[in-house]
């Protein structure tokens, strides 16, 4: 391998292939190849991706040959992107939620999100690990582990710095450069988390915006697909391929170094009671940063839902019903069909799968099935009331602001994730010191500057995100040699 196309390629940025693209210095096939090699290289410490498409040199090489026939399909042909393992690709790979139970399972079609990639002329590279079943299988599970990948390592500090999750392989392998962007998915948190702690860019979008069909899925209501790159214009460039019909296809229009001029942010002080000394002063310098650009601060702003002591009632009670829907769709030489299967299933093999134990599988199986119950349908009902008109809505339309503020997901991701609503995380520094969270990890590490709006926001956060990343800089790559 040319040993400048593999210095060349660390940072690189969508736009940057494809001007290497268009003048013939580079191909799609020189980037499969080089990202393959730092895949091999790397990769078996940080356990980021799960398995390569063994079609990925073929699909670049004949991309290339369009490109020289017919021109480039978009600002995605031939951009080597990665996709969570809980996204249905009708290929050779196998998509399992990192679950041995679907170790072997290949999807019979695409996901929403797989065919627009395809029909964008991007090369899907290969899955990336995640946390079992997206978290919801033990609440004692390790954030980026599963029974399948083992465990996902942050690249910034295998094995000291948390990862995040679930989206823990696509954030570590973009982060690490081992593809140009990747995809991940998000019911509360899992795109934001870690994309803050892989010094990346997260957008979780408004749910609907991106359909979550062929995904595997937790939540009817939550689910959502979402970009994780380096750069605002990466994601950007990802959004606008991934949206449904009637909303922007290309959001980069939106990208303006002048947004933060008289944008109304409010910071919402009582989500930053429980930081720590070093991860305060991060957002703090961020709202500084702010204003230094130009934005109104309003600070604080309350949200009326502050005190709520919010419940998974929503998503335990979907989990079942969504999961049986997607499971019984799946081919008669899948294993399970069922959540009561997988359950049986895990127990089987239960050394192997059961490293964490499944209370939370067994949880979510007790329930009907069936969405009837009293206390799923309140808890619906109170989850959409508090965080949009108590919530997110109140306090936007209260100060007139175009955002509110959050350190990372601490608070703000899953409001907004109950919700329906979009949030953007961009790097915001390094806390070095950090303390242990209840979750017994510590908060030392990248933190992520998080703009969280109302539904089909996306432009303008997308522009805020993008004038704080021009002005604050914070994007680094991992040391990995």
């Amino acid at each position: 391998m040319d040993n400048h196309l593999e210095e060349w390629i660390i940072e690189a940025d969508i736009t940057g292939m494809q001007t290497e693209m268009a003048a013939g210095r580079v191909t799609s096939e020189d980037l499969v190849n080089i990202y393959l090699e730092r895949i091999r290289k790397y990769d078996p410490v940080l356990r980021s991706v799960l398995e390569i498409n063994p079609q990925a040199v073929d699909i670049a090489r004949n991309l290339d040959h369009e490109r020289k026939d017919k021109g480039p399909r978009g600002p995605l042909h031939g951009i080597p992107v990665l996709l969570k393992d809980n996204i249905d690709t009708r290929d050779d790979m196998h998509t399992s939620a990192g679950s041995l139970a679907l170790a072997e399972s290949i999807a019979p079609e695409d996901s929403y999100v797989a065919a627009r990639l395809r029909a964008a002329g991007a090369v899907l590279l290969g899955k990336t690990n995640m946390t079992e079943w997206a978290n919801f299988m033990s609440p004692t599970m390790w954030a980026g582990y599963s029974a399948r990948g083992g465990l996902v390592l942050n690249p910034y500090g295998p094995g000291e710095l948390f990862i995040g999750g679930s989206s823990s392989g696509s954030a570590a392998a973009v982060a690490a450069n081992l593809s140009a962007a990747a995809i991940g998915t998000e019911t509360s948190g899992s795109i934001i988390g870690p994309a803050g702690r892989n010094c990346l860019v997260g957008l979780k979008p408004t749910a609907g915006l991106i359909p979550s069909s062929g995904i595997i899925p937790i939540t009817y209501s939550q689910d959502c697909a979402g970009p994780m790159t380096r750069t605002v214009t990466d994601t950007a460039i990802l959004l606008g391929a991934l949206t449904v019909e009637g909303k922007p296809q290309d959001y980069r229009p939106y990208l303006n170094r002048e947004a933060l001029k008289q944008a109304r942010i409010g910071i919402p002080r009582f989500y930053y009671q429980d930081l720590d000394e070093a991860r305060l002063a991060i957002i703090e310098e961020a709202i500084s940063q702010l204003k230094a650009q130009g934005a109104v601060i309003i600070d604080p702003v309350h949200l009326p839902c502050e005190d709520m002591e919010w419940d998974g009632n929503v998503m335990r009670y979907e989990f079942k019903a969504a999961l049986n829907s997607y499971l019984g769709k799946l081919p008669d030489d899948v294993p399970v069909h069922s959540l009561s299967e997988v359950i049986a299933y895990n127990e089987q093999y239960g050394e192997a799968a059961l490293k964490y134990g499944q209370d939370t599988l067994i949880w979510s199986e007790e329930t009907s099935g069936t969405l009837t119950e009293e206390v799923y349908l309140e808890g619906r009902r109170k989850d959409l009331l508090m965080s949009r008109e108590q919530g997110i809505d109140h306090a936007l339309q209260s100060h007139q602001l175009d955002a509110l503020l959050f350190l990372d997901d601490e608070g703000g991701a899953d409001i907004a994730a109950r919700a329906g609503y979009p949030s953007i995380t961009v790097p915001g520094g390094f806390a070095a010191t950090g303390v242990i969270a209840p979750g017994g990890y510590t908060t030392k590490g990248h933190q992520g500057i998080t703009f969280v709006g109302t539904a089909f926001s996306e432009p303008v956060l997308l522009g805020l995100a993008y004038a704080y990343e021009q002005a604050s800089g914070h994007r680094v790559a991992p040391k990995l040699d």
